[in-house]
């Protein structure tokens, strides 16, 4: 069975938009080895449209020699939670359908390894509040934005508990969070 580790990059006070913000740093080598670390057991990648028309054009054209990332992402199988999406272009896509908890346990059954969810805010937030995800990672930067979409919604109650910590010369802090048990 899968286990879903969702990768966020947000600012203290929760924004998740997309995180051009993060270019006001340095990317510090160890959050690269952080991140590997996530992709490294990923069989899938789980993303939501939004996301996923972002990330087609931006990762398509890249090489490994552009991006160590590159291959990763071109070349994992990747799935689309959509309701508005018939087929996708980028190597490897799938479309699930719309969100559905059932739809998304039942595909956690199908994989044998991680799978690997970035940005994907609205499904992030749905799997949350229906306790699919087995690992949050928030690379959390030291900026706020004061407006923007954030990963928690109102009325969204969650027990986790931390799992490790990490933080990186550029002020950045790695959170990994596991639901809590009990």
């Amino acid at each position: 069975m899968g286990t879903i580790a969702v990768h966020e990059f947000m600012t203290l006070d929760g924004v998740i938009d997309a995180p051009l913000w993060t270019q006001n740093y340095s990317f510090d080598p160890k959050m690269g080895e952080a991140i590997g670390g996530i992709v490294g057991p990923a069989k899938a990648i789980l993303l939501g449209r939004r996301t996923y028309q972002e990330f087609a054009p931006a990762w398509s054209s890249r090489t490994a020699a552009d991006d160590p990332g590159a291959p990763f992402f071109n070349e994992t199988p990747k799935y689309v939670v959509t309701s508005t999406l018939q087929s996708g272009d980028w190597n490897n896509s799938n479309i699930l359908g719309p969100y559905s908890a059932d739809a998304i346990a039942d595909f956690k059954r199908t994989i044998d390894g991680g799978i690997y969810v970035s940005g994907s805010g609205t499904l992030v937030r749905a799997m949350l509040a229906d306790q699919l995800v087995d690992e949050l990672h928030l690379f959390v930067y030291p900026l706020t934005q004061g407006t923007g979409p954030r990963l928690f919604a109102d009325g969204i109650a969650l027990r986790l508990a931390l799992d490790q910590a990490e933080s990186y010369d550029n002020g950045v802090l790695h959170l990994c969070y596991k639901p809590a048990s009990g």
